[in-house]
């Protein structure tokens, strides 16, 4: 696909040069334009309504000046933490034990966290990648708009005096570079592989010669990949549902695109909204992932696209053979390969600085642990390499980019096929003429069953069909990874390979494998490392399939389809277990049950408050507090296997397993415990959820919807419990960026959208709550896309922006 270079931007039928444009903007909001004087790059940023930036500018590298200046404007303190943590200073800053939250890697601590990163940074690594020529490296455009976007958050820095009390005269809110920016890419890039075990890299460390340690159990490991695993899909920060449906069942003939990105509601890997156009060019509306300068999920006047966590393993461990002399060394094909040595100094605040050893080989650094589920210790003679590809590619931003001139679904598979660089996500889209697409087109080692079945170790044996983690032998040149013909980058899977499914009524995907993108459609026929087929879903799976398949079946669907899917807040869980909870609990002798101490807990009265519940996790919602404590309870003292009278069957994998085991051991204890905790917490057990689920802004208090992933709610909401407070006090992940997405004989796509957590993290900002307050009433904002909607807009501000 071929961008175009004619500046100018569509109005109507008439293109107008962004020269054209400003005089006309000017016009619109003579008393609200601002404009800086000086030279260099520049952009025009239009704000309309919850202060979402329309940016407009002549190239890429204005453009990317605009969007750095804006996303500044709305989150310095969160993007210069992000800065501190990819240059490896958090330990200088925060000091080394502090807690860096899990926003650019999994690393416990500052001080692992700045191991890591430093030695990215001493390695080049980064540096390597930006020099690597297209198609395998960054593009040109992408280059130049990483370039403006490190100038505009600068230029900003440079004009502003920071108010937000998390920074205000902070020493480490500084400029960046260019090559900071493309850092923080590359550590979003890694988040599934090395970012995800950085801890098990730095703390690497040979063995004595006189150790005795013995390899990983195979079972226990294969159990404890599997949790490690499942994590990532049940309990982690990152998620997501996505729905496209087909001309054919919408009211319009076109397409539709709901997608509702899982994220986390703090730090660096929040999302926000823009529009970013360059007339004849690009012009694309919807998210970035705060530090880069590129919408990741959004929507053209054409096509509209979300991205979901995939099922796929995006890593693979390499067993080595170690030198019964030497440790550091290992074999291939009976030769001797020594391990390259980085040694890392950090420097910290308060002590002396920290030198750590890190061991890289020829598949990837030395790692004794996949975070805390699988220790792989290093052994007299053995130790574990880790192999991520995504370490050697940094494309996702060159995809994000070309996605913006899509004009079709189509143009989606295209630039999916040529790009090559989404790292661990899958794709789901529609468009104006119709078409729908869901593909795991993501970056993976090229594992095929047959090269696992050859070449896997004792444990990999146990792991890969468990978990999809393989465990190579790492002494056989035979086990090496090979090259599809269509990949861009030697030992992953070519886009032939990838699990796609296009023009299907509907597709559908809540981070579940391929296999039922849709129920009539299953996907098969692809290798274990991308995910399961035949295999139990997820509640929120279940749910979805169930939702959006009656939807295309009943048709005429429009946007507000999508937006009552959004917010219907159904609890799966509860429609398969409530009604049985209610009975077993009313069935009770004595109408109490023995709590986790032994004590004896009244129930009586849950009895009826869960029959009667409405089996949806809204505001008003009366008994969802009490199914969810309970649930959680149950679900973690009964194994999946013990928990349903009726099992999995993949003949009918949307319906099993059912009918709740009541009579399994620790439904009364959890039911027990539930109650004594809500009556300890002076919580009524018929509370309103909203009561008990809500956020303080600005000392305003927001009842909070939506529910946790383990229920199988849609509109997903993790937050943290605190009965001693109130209930749940804070959103930690869940709903973000949400949009809903469809097309009819207007030139402009009908899009209605929500940024759960506002637009800026500055609590003095105007946009620190306001889209909250929407999201806590179910109200949307009307997204403004065409010249004369954002014209329109009322209050409409404009500023100017350039380089002094």
């Amino acid at each position: 696909m071929r961008l175009r270079t004619r500046s100018a931007v569509a109005v109507g039928t008439a293109f107008l040069t962004v020269s054209a444009l400003l005089p006309a903007i000017a016009a619109a909001a003579p008393d609200r334009a601002e404009r800086p004087s000086g030279g260099g790059l520049s952009a025009t940023i239009r704000y309309t309504e919850y202060g979402v930036p329309h940016i407009l500018a002549e190239d890429h590298a204005n453009l990317g000046f605009g969007t750095g200046w804006a996303q500044a404007a709305d989150q310095v303190c969160v993007l210069a933490r992000g800065f501190v943590t990819v240059r490896g200073e958090r330990s200088r800053h925060f000091g080394p034990d502090g807690d860096p939250g899990g926003e650019l890697s999994s690393a416990a601590t500052n001080l692992s966290s700045d191991l890591y990163f430093r030695g990215v940074r001493q390695a080049g690594t980064v540096e390597k990648l930006m020099r690597q020529p297209a198609p395998r490296g960054p593009s040109r455009a992408l280059k130049e708009l990483t370039r403006g976007y490190a100038a505009g958050y600068n230029a900003w820095l440079r004009q502003h005096r920071v108010t937000d009390p998390a920074c205000a005269r902070a020493d480490w809110v500084r400029p960046v570079s260019a090559l900071d920016a493309a850092r923080l890419a590359y550590a979003v890039s890694v988040l599934g592989g090395q970012g995800r075990f950085s801890d098990g890299i730095t703390a690497a460390r040979p063995p004595a010669v006189a150790d005795t340690r013995r390899a990983p159990d195979p079972r226990r490991a294969a159990q404890a990949a599997h949790r490690l695993l499942a994590a990532g899909a049940d309990g982690a920060d990152m998620g997501s549902n996505a729905v496209a449906f087909s001309g054919r069942t919408t009211a319009s003939g076109r397409g539709l695109l709901l997608g509702n990105p899982h994220y986390p509601w703090h730090g660096s890997r929040r999302f926000w909204q823009a529009q970013q156009t360059i007339p004849g060019e690009l012009n694309v509306s919807g998210a970035a992932l705060l530090g880069t300068p590129v919408v990741n999920v959004g929507f053209t006047r054409h096509v509209a696209w979300s991205h979901t966590v995939s099922t796929g393993v995006p890593f693979t461990l390499h067993e080595l053979t170690l030198d019964p002399a030497d440790p550091t060394a290992y074999l291939v094909d009976g030769e001797r390969e020594r391990m390259t040595r980085r040694t890392v100094t950090v420097p910290v605040r308060g002590g002396a600085p920290v030198t750590r050893t890190q061991w890289w080989t020829r598949y990837g650094p030395v790692v004794t642990s996949l975070g805390s589920q699988l220790a792989l210790d290093w052994t007299a003679r053995t130790a574990y390499a880790l192999n991520d590809p995504n370490a050697a590619q940094l494309r996702a931003g060159d995809v994000g980019l070309r996605l913006g001139a899509a004009r079709s679904v189509r143009d989606v598979r295209r630039v999916l096929r040529e790009r090559q660089g989404l790292p661990w996500v899958n794709t789901v889209a529609a468009d104006r003429d119709g078409r729908t697409l869901y593909t795991q087109s993501q970056v993976l080692p090229r594992v095929t069953d047959g090269l696992a079945a050859r070449c896997s170790t004792p444990l990999g044996k146990q792991t890969y069909p468990a978990s999809g983690v393989a465990v190579l032998d790492g002494a056989r040149r035979a086990c090496a990874l090979g090259r599809d013909k269509d990949a861009l980058q030697p030992g992953v899977f070519g886009p032939s390979r990838m699990p796609t499914l296009t023009d299907a009524p509907y597709a559908e995907n809540s981070n579940d494998s391929p296999w039922l993108a849709n129920a009539d459609r299953p996907l098969t026929g692809y290798e274990r490392i991308f995910g399961t087929v035949g295999t139990e879903r997820s509640l929120r799976t279940r749910g979805a399939v169930e939702d959006v398949s009656a939807m295309a079946r009943r048709g005429g669907l429009t946007v507000a389809d999508l937006q009552r899917q959004q917010f219907a807040n159904r609890v799966p869980a509860g429609h398969l277990a409530a009604a049985d909870v209610a009975r077993a609990c009313a069935a009770l002798p004595g109408g109490s049950a023995p709590g986790s101490d032994g004590r004896p807990v009244d129930v009586r009265e849950a009895c009826g408050v869960i029959e009667a519940w409405d089996r949806t996790m809204d505001t008003v919602s009366r008994g969802a507090l009490l199914f969810d404590r309970f649930w959680r309870a149950f679900t973690a003292r009964v194994p999946g296997a013990q928990r349903w009278k009726v099992p999995f069957s993949a003949a009918d994998p949307v319906r099993t397993p059912r009918t709740l085991d009541t009579g399994a051991p620790g439904f009364a204890t959890a039911l027990a415990d539930a109650v004594a905790e809500l009556r300890a917490a002076g919580i009524p057990l018929d509370a309103r959820l909203g009561d008990h689920q809500f956020l303080v802004r600005g000392g305003e208090r927001l009842p909070v919807h939506g529910g946790p992933n383990t229920l199988g709610v849609w509109n997903m909401i993790e937050a943290t419990w605190q009965p001693r407070a109130g209930g749940y006090t804070e959103v930690r992940h869940g709903s973000s960026h949400i949009q809903a997405v469809g097309w009819d004989a207007s030139p402009c796509p009908r899009a209605r959208t929500l940024l759960t957590y506002s637009q800026s993290s500055d609590p003095g900002s105007p946009h620190h709550a306001d889209q909250t307050r929407l999201f806590s009433a179910e109200r949307w904002v009307t997204w403004r896309f065409c010249e004369k909607d954002i014209r329109e807009a009322p209050g409409l501000r404009v500023v100017r922006v350039r380089e002094h």
